[in-house]
């Protein structure tokens, strides 16, 4: 399956609806545990930035496309994401949202969007693995968006609506990602609910 510039820049839009949404619900739960070593607070700090960066690499236009798709970039980037960095990273984010984390969300979302509509995916950005075009860049952070705004809802004991256009994104270069590396039977196995009692789409 492949996705139209269309089809990616909805995806982004609905993802981003949908963690302003469940930010807009953790008003005052700001340092309750969030993911892993991150509160509430530095996970939507992380979050945030799946919208910060595409307004940077925006920025930074290259020369060419070094990786031609979003499972490539998240091929190239498995080391950077599980490295040292990120957890601070996510509390600094988390603190330069300032007092009004909600709104600061919900402004940057407000600002990148329209930076996005105006654009028609052929855009070369600079991303942190390479050069890339904007289509191809995109559902990297539709997927992003997508997971932690479910770890998000979690945290705050809140049901996970994901909007259709960014779950069926996101799921994609899951996909996608599992076939290429030989691990397709884990993931099918773990989706029906081996072993047994586990979640199960079935």
């Amino acid at each position: 399956m492949t996705f139209s510039w269309d089809d990616s820049r909805r995806a982004f839009a609905a993802a981003a609806v949908a963690f302003v949404g469940v930010t807009s619900r953790a008003a005052g739960r700001w340092d309750e545990p969030g993911l892993g070593e991150w509160d509430v607070r530095a996970l939507v700090g992380h979050t945030s930035r799946s919208l910060l960066t595409v307004e940077e690499y925006l920025g930074r236009p290259a020369a060419s496309a070094e990786l031609a798709s979003a499972a490539d970039y998240v091929r190239a980037t498995r080391a950077i994401a599980a490295g040292p960095d990120v957890a601070p990273r996510g509390v600094a984010a988390g603190k330069a949202l300032g007092d009004d984390p909600a709104a600061a969300v919900a402004e940057i979302a407000g600002r990148v969007l329209p930076l996005v509509d105006a654009c028609d995916g052929t855009e070369l950005l600079t991303t942190i693995a390479g050069g890339m075009r904007l289509v191809d860049y995109l559902p990297t952070r539709v997927f992003e968006l997508a997971v932690h705004t479910a770890d998000l809802a979690a945290a705050l004991g809140t049901p996970a609506e994901l909007p259709p256009d960014a779950a069926t994104q996101a799921l994609h270069l899951v996909t996608e990602l599992a076939v290429a590396d030989g691990r397709a039977a884990p993931l099918l196995l773990a989706a029906t609910g081996r072993p047994a009692g586990r979640f199960t789409v079935l």
